[in-house]
């Protein structure tokens, strides 16, 4: 019961994440008819296919697959008729023609006629349910864990539907406000038909943002702040960890689907810590590949995990192999690489993978990702990015079970110590995302030449919230900006806790001094800069130069060079 009572107010958090932007077109569309005949049975509709389609989802089977898709499409091709029946009557009488033998018009269904349509509601919230992908937060990912580590069964539908639940009585109460609000308007105002066809615009935008893939591409990144946090103090007040298969009679056999087989590691141009024979499959072994690559931020915050794992799991069976694929040219550089291995104490064999052969073999397309296998070879789990970290160390534990024939008592979570850039993000007070610096890449850049390959002296600016100048004489590159005469500087104004500047020398260290709203730091100093503000670039790398020892604030960066040739890269937060 605990965990249904979390899995229902983790749906409950949702409506504070932006995951839940494009569920709510569809609902308001019915916001102005009765709650029991109008917004009821859309709500209903949506926990109902929800609950169905993700029990589905964690069977993991390729008919599964297709059919969902199948269901995505119709849900689509449905909404977008909503949409153009609230976009134009004419439109919703031509459309309904066929379907009056049905006994009630499209226009009706969608909530434009004079009765309520209750099946139209559950229809209606039926195919949202089937668009509605919810950012898997940490409760959500124990269910789906346990989904895929038990098989799905009634336990899990009943779990997902309590999720469900949660978030449609946040809608409800969310629908109420609307509703009154869209009642005054047209009392008011006169705004009956035209509040209409704004909603069937909005619904229309919504449809169009879903079949292209935004609502995961831009909402979920953004939702992983303060709904996570909430429940991961949530989890942790419940006392919640991830959820187990049950050891059954005989040797014991995970349940996690296949994904594929491991693909050769042979086009590793090079390797750290050992030769192929060491990454080599063994007899009863579990492998974990980490691809990453050594100055992105997102890929070192995982490394405190990645280290734990391997050093707690090593004896029971686990092998843990790098594969680092460069993203910048000065990541190519094997010695560059080697000196990052050793700075950040890795001890498992790293594949240099140059030319992308075991990037494009796993048809990865993400720096971190994790891709935990078999003691058959077979990929049975990945993680995309940051987090996830519960799932993936419970599915380490779920193969070396299954590798070992039996179930061990060591089913805790491991808590790693992290230090300087390996600290986790503080997401909740993060404002500021990832800027490139070069010409390939830059955005929001305000100095007022403008920015342009090749060599030009640049003014100050003052920059606002994400954006960034030069001053000095700068030589402008595809990848990086490089400093031609000394007494150059960099400016950013950011809000975050974290911030760390991507930056390499030229032909010998190059002296700095950082400022935070023309001051020098203090207590605010990051790891890779003192409290008056100075530091050296050494080596190219990530440097964390800014850690706010209180609330993150928006503050002035500038970073000044005493010496020419420096080169800098890209700005990282945190």
């Amino acid at each position: 019961m605990i965990l249904y009572l979390a899995a229902y107010l983790a749906g409950v958090l949702t409506i504070a994440s932006p995951c839940i932007l494009p569920v709510l077109p569809f609902v308001f569309a019915r916001a102005n008819r009765p709650f029991a005949a109008g917004t009821l049975p859309v709500l209903a509709g949506l926990v109902a296919a929800f609950a169905a389609a993700a029990t589905l989802a964690a069977i993991g089977g390729g008919w599964v697959v297709r059919a969902s898709e199948t269901g995505r499409l119709a849900a689509l091709g449905l909404l977008g008729l909503f949409a153009v029946t609230l976009l134009s009557r004419r439109a919703a009488t031509w459309l309904s023609a066929p379907l009056v033998r049905l006994g009630e018009a499209v226009a009706r269904f969608a909530g434009g006629g004079a009765s309520a349509g209750i099946a139209g509601g559950l229809a209606l919230g039926a195919a949202t349910g089937l668009l509605w992908t919810p950012c898997a937060g940490p409760i959500l990912g124990l269910v789906l864990t346990g989904a895929a580590l038990n098989g799905p069964g009634a336990e899990t539908t009943a779990l997902l539907a309590a999720y469900a639940a949660g978030a449609a009585t946040a809608l409800a109460l969310a629908v109420r406000v609307g509703g009154a609000l869209t009642a005054a308007l047209r009392r008011r105002l006169g705004l009956g038909e035209e509040l209409r066809r704004i909603a069937g615009a909005v619904m229309l935008a919504a449809v169009a943002a879903i079949a292209l893939g935004l609502d995961a591409q831009v909402l979920a990144p953004l939702a992983t702040a303060p709904v996570t946090a909430a429940e991961e103090k949530l989890a942790a007040a419940l006392r919640l960890s991830p959820a187990r298969a049950e050891t059954a009679p005989g040797p014991y056999r995970s349940r996690l689907p296949v994904e594929g087989r491991l693909p050769s590691l042979e086009g590793a141009s090079h390797w750290l810590n050992g030769g192929p024979e060491a990454a080599a499959p063994r007899r009863g072994t579990v492998r974990l590949i980490h691809v990453w690559t050594y100055s992105c931020i997102n890929c070192i915050r995982t490394l405190p995990y990645i280290r734990a794992w391997e050093a707690r799991y090593r004896d029971q069976g686990l092998r843990v192999i790098g594969v680092h694929a460069p993203e910048f040219a000065f990541e190519r550089d094997i010695d560059n690489v080697a000196r990052a291995v050793r700075r950040f104490a890795l001890p498992y064999p790293i594949a240099i993978d140059n030319d992308f052969r075991i990037w494009r073999a796993l048809r990865n397309s993400y720096w971190p990702a994790l891709y935990i296998i078999d003691a058959e070879g077979r990929i049975r789990h990945h993680q995309f990015g940051e987090g996830g970290y519960a799932q993936s160390e419970s599915v380490i534990q779920d193969l070396l079970a299954e590798a070992a024939g039996r179930r061990t008592a060591d089913r805790e979570v491991t808590t790693p110590r992290a230090d300087g850039a390996e600290t986790a993000p503080d997401l909740p007070q993060l404002r500021s995302a990832e800027a490139y610096l070069g010409s390939d890449k830059a955005e929001n850049f305000v100095s007022p030449e403008g920015l342009s390959p090749g060599t030009q002296t640049y003014s100050p600016a003052a920059p606002r919230l994400n954006q960034w100048s030069l001053s000095g004489t700068w030589e402008i590159g595809p990848e990086h900006v490089r400093l031609d005469r000394a007494d150059g500087a960099i400016t950013y104004r950011f809000r975050a806790r974290d911030l760390h500047l991507v930056l390499g020398p030229g032909t010998k260290p190059v002296r700095f001094r950082v400022t935070l709203d023309g001051a020098p730091p203090g207590a605010d100093h990051g790891a890779d800069s003192a409290p008056d503000g100075h530091g050296i670039v050494a080596e190219t790398r990530l440097y964390q130069l800014v850690r706010q020892s209180e609330k993150a604030a928006e503050r002035t960066f500038e970073i000044r060079f005493e010496d020419p040739g420096v080169r800098a890269y890209a700005f990282t937060f945190g």
